[in-house]
């Protein structure tokens, strides 16, 4: 049974080994290993990551049966714009339904924060075949970009957004005229 809850602090460790895991295996045929490796200590190192809980990114993690299994982490940007950072699952636990309920456990987050209509964007590789999965859940490219992150290397990706309105005006459809 798969279960997601807020992460709290105490919980950077394990946010970091997931994505020891699943970062790895989302970019290995994107990019190089010594991307992959300056990334994973970019964003996830555990002081990196307890930097951004304290600046409002908020993770959620999914347990199979008390198992941690995969993570999601959205982030306020401006008073009407939210930004899904991150969303991993672990590629034993892929295929079962765990990031499209990542997902809905982030729009659910904007909601409560934001309960008029909103924005909620997310940067993807160019290359990742996530950019389906994002599709899928109702999302659009909006525009692309190269971003330098230092060490000399580069985030080529497409910005996705969807609109979010409040749940009761939802009844299924996404507001940006996708279909769950």
């Amino acid at each position: 049974m798969i279960t997601i809850r807020k992460a709290a602090e105490a919980d950077c460790r394990t946010i970091r080994r997931l994505a020891e895991t699943a970062f790895p295996a989302a970019y290995r045929a994107i990019l190089s290993p010594p991307q992959i490796a300056y990334m994973l200590e970019w964003m996830y190192a555990e002081p990196e990551l307890l930097r951004q809980m304290r600046d409002g990114h908020v993770y959620y993690l999914a347990l199979d049966e008390g198992v941690p299994c995969g993570y999601v982490s959205v982030e306020r940007q401006a008073p009407d714009l939210f930004h899904l950072q991150r969303l991993y699952v672990l590629p034993a636990f892929q295929g079962r339904g765990i990031g499209a309920s990542l997902f809905g456990r982030a729009v659910a987050h904007v909601r409560a924060a934001h309960p008029a209509p909103c924005r909620m964007e997310l940067n993807v590789n160019r290359r990742n075949r996530a950019l389906r999965f994002y599709e899928r859940m109702g999302m659009r490219i909006l525009r692309e970009g190269d971003f330098a992150i230092g060490g000399g290397f580069y985030m080529n990706d497409y910005i996705l957004g969807m609109e979010i309105g409040p749940a009761e005006a939802d009844a299924g459809v996404l507001q940006n005229g996708g279909r769950r």
